[in-house]
């Protein structure tokens, strides 16, 4: 932390600047025209509203294919690329982000049900830092309130597009993705080892309780011979 500190007293001693989102790029769409039939034994992959709902940095390796014509004028995704999903059942889960962090060497597609904001200068942003920061609680404050509707809400890109968004220094940026990719790592690491040990414990549990009625002597007639028994049926 002391690197940041000293990065942002000499490269920031008057704050930072903030911009919208208007600003800083171009909305685009998700797939258009497409029936269910197109997303049977399709050509092309797309991205799906899971994978974007679920991964601040998008996952580009995906099994999620559509038919797409070589004339059809869709809009592909590249590096750089911010995706929202379009709605959810409540307005504090609308509009959550997921960064393309990764180059992509083939066309892949957007759902429809989602959108992209496709920056005009990419090299303004460190992705890494871009992925935390737009899932951060202020963000996240200011990106729900863009969201309206009755049973189901959805994502004004008119509100989204005045959604105002800090621009380190880039070397700030840098260091700020450095420190937050790390726990997230030691978090990832932390809920692994969580996972092993609960199923540590439940294999222990179902070994250690299963008790094998025949060890005892117990009969189909009631009647019940006195024997020395072991758990798990030893």
């Amino acid at each position: 932390m002391s690197k940041l500190k000293e990065l942002i007293d000499r490269l920031c001693p008057n704050g930072v600047e903030f911009k919208p989102l208007g600003e800083l790029g171009t909305f685009f769409g998700g797939l258009t025209g497409k029936s269910k039939d197109d997303f049977k034994d399709g050509n092309a992959k797309f991205i799906t509203y899971v994978n974007i709902y679920s991964n601040p940095a998008l996952n580009i390796d995906v099994t999620d294919f559509v038919k797409v014509d070589e004339k059809e004028k869709q809009n592909r995704i590249q590096k750089g690329d911010i995706l929202f999903t379009g709605s959810s059942e409540t307005p504090n889960e609308c509009g959550f982000t997921s960064v393309v962090t990764s180059d992509i060497s083939e066309p892949i597609y957007l759902n429809s049900f989602c959108f992209g904001l496709r920056l005009s200068n990419p090299a303004l942003f460190n992705l890494d830092f871009l992925k935390h920061i737009l899932r951060s609680e202020e963000l996240r404050k200011q990106i729900g309130k863009t969201a309206s509707g009755v049973t189901r809400f959805n994502v004004s890109k008119a509100r989204l597009s005045k959604v105002v968004l800090p621009i380190p220094p880039i070397e700030v940026q840098d260091e700020i993705a450095k420190i937050l990719d790390r726990f997230a790592d030691y978090a990832a690491e932390l809920q692994a080892e969580l996972q092993a040990r609960k199923e540590q414990y439940e294999y222990y549990r179902n070994l250690l309780l299963t008790f094998n009625p025949s060890a005892c002597g117990c009969g189909t007639d009631g009647e019940q011979e006195t024997k020395v028994t072991t758990w798990g049926g030893a």
